[in-house]
């Protein structure tokens, strides 16, 4: 069993930057992958980015790349979304998830077999 709690969120103007942080504990597997996921008000929740825990490889959604980074920290069990060049469109509810079997990696949301409670991200115009 995984545990995944999410913190960093807050209210930020446009243009800002804010990081997220995702402390896993529990069962943890070396074959496992991280991933971010985001729903916005009266919105479906949709695939940010992942990464395979031993950070080999990372996968970003179009919408993000260039201005998201996803990375970890094997010593504090800890993944990271450092966001930067925020724009109004990214104000959503922020969820870390974890794919026990995650060799490759994949933005399906059914796929993922745990999650956080999620942090809000509020970007200000």
């Amino acid at each position: 069993q995984v545990q995944l709690v999410e913190s960093g969120g807050g209210l930020v103007q446009a243009g800002g930057s804010l990081r997220l942080s995702c402390a896993a504990s529990g069962r943890t597997f070396g074959s496992m992958s991280m991933g971010w996921f985001r729903q916005a008000p009266g919105k479906e929740r949709v695939f940010v980015a992942a990464i395979t825990w031993n950070g080999v490889s990372t996968y970003y959604a179009d919408s993000v790349k260039g201005r998201f980074t996803i990375s970890r920290d094997t010593a504090k069990t800890t993944v990271y979304l450092q966001m930067n060049s925020l724009k109004p469109g990214d104000t959503a509810v922020y969820y870390c998830a974890a794919r026990a079997l995650g060799s490759y990696l994949i933005a399906t949301a059914r796929e993922y077999d745990y999650w956080g409670q999620g942090t809000q991200v509020t970007v200000s115009s």
